[in-house]
């Protein structure tokens, strides 16, 4: 029999919920969701920043909920895989002085590192405009051509040239590549030998206001430990406001907004602005150990291959600013979907079928600061990438009505499409593109730490799609907070969509393959996938 919120869901849709032929119907517990929810996103648990006290409340909560429902340790007898972690507080009362131009931490800049390092200096360096800091053989692009970076300071556009120039010739236009992600180019600069890159915040290429990058880098941060052998990181990792950046230009005598338009055509030369940076950025090292956490629901006839089900349990933490407490809950962000994984545990769990293979229900750590706990279990898994089908990670869930679509993020990126697609349809819903390819959220969550390893996967994330108002006032603010009058149409519909996705490839002997050409594609094809 259809619960009473399925009914509730199907006047609201006027969608029906079909279960996979071969899958019992997902029933949710709409009461235990929202107690999974209401605790993770508590203040008790300040905001689950990693290697704090939060993360001991829910890497314990996960742990003792693992074991109610049944499932068995992910990594051998344990269910924590311990990361070891950096634990880096800049000092805020920092300054960057380029020139005569002198800008304000916080306000005008951000600037940190992932070097274990109690001081990482500039002292006169050399500023260099790259352009957008790419170097992409494939598009034929190279903003590093003939120029020696090296020791240097480097100001770089966010996004890439797609983006800019909406000419889907270039790059990809409008949908962001991987070239366009912060990260990218954070790690492309360390590997021309650069010392510090700031890159240039406007909100429409980055997809996100100034508050996102300042919340998101004013505060501890994370990095991994790998025997202290972390030089190839950059040295400072820095943001710059728009206005910043024209003032830096002008001192140099040139116009920022003129050289971005030229920097979006093919050719462009990296421009030195013959100017001197000056930064000291001090930090407070704590050299600790984070948790992921998995439980496993062992397969019968092919249990030596596993599908994943994941969400990440961290988020911002707290911090302390003009004498206020200030905790980001992450309710959205992402305890929905943690809850919901937990949700899905118990769903087949319950079941009197034991899968062929088997389920890991996975919870990383450190998302927030760069997939860390995601880029840790995917050098070391439990078992051979090879032996990984698939890698299914929600990352914010609509807790408001439900609607008649699922979100898509990418195209034609693997046979994975083909599932969303068949479940989305029983469901009677349609799959929807990405309405903002531009923000490349592709690239922004864990599945794409698991990807560069070869193994495919989706995404499932509603931040802001059915709530204009998330991104711009929420989204990784110390409004992210519960709410009792949460709808949560929107995450019982999708959990439906989500099991049935799950029943399929743990009950088939099917490999979903890349579809396009990609290091992903080769990756798994490294594997023998």
């Amino acid at each position: 029999m259809l619960s009473v919120n399925t009914f509730r869901l199907i006047a609201l849709c006027g969608v029906f919920l079909l279960p996979s032929a071969n899958a019992a119907p997902f029933q949710f517990d709409e009461k235990t969701y929202r107690q999974d929810v209401e605790t993770l996103a508590s203040d008790e648990f300040e905001g689950r920043g990693p290697l704090s006290k939060g993360e001991t409340l829910t890497v314990e909560y996960l742990e003792k909920a693992y074991k109610a429902i049944g499932l068995k340790p992910g990594f051998g007898d344990s269910y924590r895989q311990a990361v070891p972690m950096a634990k880096i507080t800049a000092d805020q009362t920092m300054q960057l002085t380029i020139a005569d131009v002198v800008l304000n931490n916080g306000s005008d800049f951000t600037a940190r590192t992932e070097q274990i390092q109690p001081q990482v200096s500039l002292d006169n360096s050399d500023v260099i405009f790259v352009g957008y800091g790419i170097n992409a053989p494939e598009y034929k692009w190279n903003d590093y051509a003939n120029v020696d970076v090296k020791g240097k300071t480097l100001i770089m556009l966010v996004n890439d040239p797609g983006f800019a120039t909406q000419d889907p010739d270039i790059f990809k236009g409008n949908a962001m590549t991987y070239y366009g992600r912060w990260t990218y180019k954070y790690e492309e600069a360390a590997r021309q030998g650069a010392k510090a890159v700031f890159i240039v915040h406007e909100t429409a290429p980055a997809a996100y206001g100034w508050n996102v990058v300042e919340n998101s880098n004013t505060n501890t941060k994370y990095t991994l430990v790998d025997n202290h052998k972390n030089q190839s990181h950059i040295g400072v990792m820095g943001w710059v406001q728009h206005h910043g950046a024209q003032k830096i230009f002008s001192a140099a005598g040139l116009d920022y907004d003129t050289l971005k338009l030229t920097a979006a055509k093919p050719g462009f030369k990296a421009i030195p602005l013959k100017l001197k940076a000056n930064l000291t950025l001090k930090n407070q090292i704590e050299l600790a150990t984070s948790y992921n956490v998995a439980g496993i629901l062992p397969g019968s006839s092919q249990a030596d291959e596993w599908v994943i089900m994941h969400a990440h349990w961290d988020h911002l933490g707290k911090t302390v600013q003009d004498g206020k407490t200030r905790i980001y809950n992450g309710a959205v962000d992402n305890a929905s979907g943690v809850a919901g994984v937990l949700q899905l545990a118990r769903h087949f769990k319950a079941q009197n079928k034991v899968p062929k293979r088997s389920i890991l229900f996975t919870a990383f750590t450190a998302e927030e600061t760069g997939l860390i706990g995601a880029q840790y279990f995917a050098a070391n898994p439990p078992v051979p990438t090879k032996q990984l089908v698939s890698f299914l990670n929600i990352d914010g869930m609509n807790v408001g009505k439900g609607v008649n679509y699922i979100l898509r993020y990418g195209q034609g990126v693997s046979e994975l499409e083909t599932y969303l697609d068949d479940a989305a349809k029983a469901q009677g819903r349609t799959v929807k593109a990405d309405p903002r390819p531009q923000n490349g959220l592709m690239f922004r969550s864990d599945h794409f730490a698991l990807a560069q390893q070869g193994v495919p996967g989706l995404m499932f994330m509603s931040l802001g799609d059915t709530d204009p108002d998330y991104i711009a006032h929420k989204y990784h603010q110390d409004a992210d907070d519960y709410d009792a009058s949460w709808n949560l149409g929107g995450v019982e519909q999708d959990l439906g969509l989500i099991s049935d996705i799950i029943e399929k490839l743990a009950n088939n002997n099917d490999w979903p393959k890349w579809l396009e050409e990609s290091d992903f594609k080769k990756r798994r094809a490294m594997d023998g996938k």
